[in-house]
């Protein structure tokens, strides 16, 4: 399963970029008006960070005005996937967008229906939003499962499953095992996946008794690294 972030904050985005576990980042016109910047710059500082796909939303309604952005975003850098809504103009946009060879995210996938339309129009991703179905009592993960299971059925369908409105650690483990492709979490999320208490309890307990042994591993290596 592949791990993107969803935020537009580059100093989140830098640091867990060096993990080497970040495969892509989602923003939002939301989340970039977080950041206070400018929206372009914002995206194209983003696609200097991460070498994998990075979404940059369109704000148009309609095709011509939504394919005009999309042809002007797709410019920024040549991992950016266009995110366009799912409606009819936006699969008209993605469809003309992908002929030409741009990535596309399809977004607020809220059936599998519309995630069925979203793979005949060529997008690159669909982006079901799970936590917002959670929010007004429907299973977002049910959604998930519907999506993966109909895509399998369907080789020629080249539409990768990215899990969005991800809420807490449980969304990406019950989409890990479903077999999505993506999750794009908040920073915090993915923070949060390395956590456990029993890792926090049993590095205390070996740093105790490696303090006790009164040894270095690095030994003089670590007094000469200092005085360099």
């Amino acid at each position: 399963m592949k791990f993107f972030l969803d935020t537009a904050d580059i100093a989140e985005i830098r640091d867990l970029a060096a993990t080497g576990l970040v495969d892509g980042v989602t923003t939002n016109p939301s989340l970039v008006a977080k950041s206070g910047r400018n929206f372009i710059e914002v995206v194209r500082e983003i696609c200097t960070v991460v070498a994998g796909p990075v979404s940059a939303e369109t704000t148009a309604t309609d095709h011509a005005t939504m394919l005009a952005e999309g042809r002007k975003l797709a410019k920024i850098a040549r991992n950016i996937a266009v995110k366009v809504p799912l409606t009819p103009d936006g699969l008209k946009t993605c469809k003309v967008l992908r002929a030409e060879g741009t990535m596309v995210n399809v977004t607020l996938c809220f059936s599998a229906p519309q995630a069925l339309l979203a793979a005949k129009a060529g997008a690159s991703f669909i982006s079901p939003f799970v936590g917002r179905l959670d929010d007004i009592g429907e299973s977002g993960m049910v959604l998930v499962r519907d999506i993966v299971e109909i895509y399998r059925q369907y080789p020629n369908f080249k539409t990768e499953v990215l899990v969005a409105s991800i809420r807490h650690p449980m969304h990406v483990l019950e989409a890990a095992k479903l077999g999505a492709h993506v999750g794009t979490m908040p920073p915090a999320i993915m923070r949060q996946l390395f956590s456990h208490p029993l890792t926090d309890k049993g590095l205390a307990a070996f740093l105790a008794d490696w303090k006790k042994t009164g040894q270095s591993i690095l030994g003089d290596d670590k007094s000469a690294a200092a005085a360099e």
